[in-house]
């Protein structure tokens, strides 16, 4: 089984105007930019992302334009806005419940940042950030904790990406019901599925260009949404396999993430578990694992630092 070695780091980043983010960010513009659209390159393009951004999360524009500014690079804030990215599809598996959220994320490794990130843009927030100030889960002060999986279809629209979405919905939300009062509003680029969870309420929400989000049956998410699931999509996904696989674990078993079907050690197209986050909000804490290591980080007690995991080794 062939392994391979990854870093994550943890950094702070203040309210994204004392440098912090902006030294961080400036080390991944030259890959970031290659990510923004033709149509997002152009005068006409960037107006129109803004204008989008400015209407569906105007609470966010000042973080923006700090960011965009500290940046300070051709196509940033185009860019920041997430509404106009080559996006990409990735596996992962999640369960809500309890006050506590349990993932796994699956991706190439070259194609995950792997920072966590504690940030204090409009309020704490701590996640796994993507694209530079989205993120791929997270949690807020309030105990609001949300985490996304890729929804399975090839629809496509105008919209945001769904990272900044999760940090929209984490930076102005205090309850899974508000979270998903938002969802509504907010046009999203391709389908995905998000689990949020809160001390007294998890859910999981179906989101997509070409629907409106739907509640699921239960807080799980794998790599589909609605039934059923044809066989060529499980052969190459598993996402029907994993539900099940997680659905029976719950929410508390760590050590079942770390293992088949849930851990993925590699596939076709490169794909491996990266990490499992098992967040518990009303704590304001998340342990980041990976086979024979763990990372525990929370608002209280938040550590800078790196780490070299092995990925495709599995417990």
């Amino acid at each position: 089984m062939r392994q391979e070695h990854k870093i994550f780091q943890a950094i702070e980043v203040g309210d994204g105007g004392d440098g912090r983010w902006a030294a961080y960010a400036r080390t991944l513009w030259q890959e970031m930019e290659g990510l923004l659209t033709e149509e997002g390159r152009t005068p006409q393009g960037a107006n129109r992302v803004r204008a989008l951004f400015r209407t569906h999360m105007p609470e966010l524009v000042p973080v923006l334009d700090r960011l965009a500014g500290q940046l300070d690079r051709p196509g940033a804030e185009a860019f920041l806005t997430h509404a106009a990215l080559r996006l990409f599809t990735q596996s992962c598996t999640q369960i809500g419940q309890n006050g506590t959220l349990l993932r796994n994320y699956d991706l190439r490794p070259d194609q995950c940042e792997g920072t966590i990130v504690y940030s204090c843009f409009l309020r704490p927030v701590i996640g796994m950030q993507d694209m530079l100030w989205g993120l791929l889960d997270g949690m807020n002060d309030a105990g609001l904790a949300v985490s996304l999986t890729w929804g399975g279809r090839s629809a496509y629209g105008r919209g945001f990406a769904i990272f900044v979405v999760v940090r929209y919905l984490l930076e102005t939300c205090d309850t899974v019901d508000e979270a998903v009062g938002r969802l509504r509003s907010l046009p999203v680029a391709v389908p995905q599925n998000l689990t949020l969870v809160d001390p007294t309420k998890a859910v999981t929400v179906f989101v997509g260009p070409d629907m409106s989000p739907t509640v699921a049956p239960d807080a799980c998410a794998a790599n589909h949404q609605h039934l059923p699931v044809t066989d060529e999509q499980e052969r190459a996904l598993r996402t029907q396999e994993r539900l099940r696989a997680i659905r029976a674990a719950g929410v508390d078993d760590v050590a079942a993430m770390l293992k088949p079907p849930l851990y993925q050690s590699v596939d076709e197209q490169g794909l491996r578990t990266l990490y499992t986050a098992h967040y518990r909000p009303v704590d304001g804490r998340v342990t980041y694992y990976w086979p024979g290591e763990s990372w525990q980080q929370s608002f209280g007690d938040f550590t800078p630092g790196s780490r070299t995991v092995t990925l495709g080794r599995t417990s």
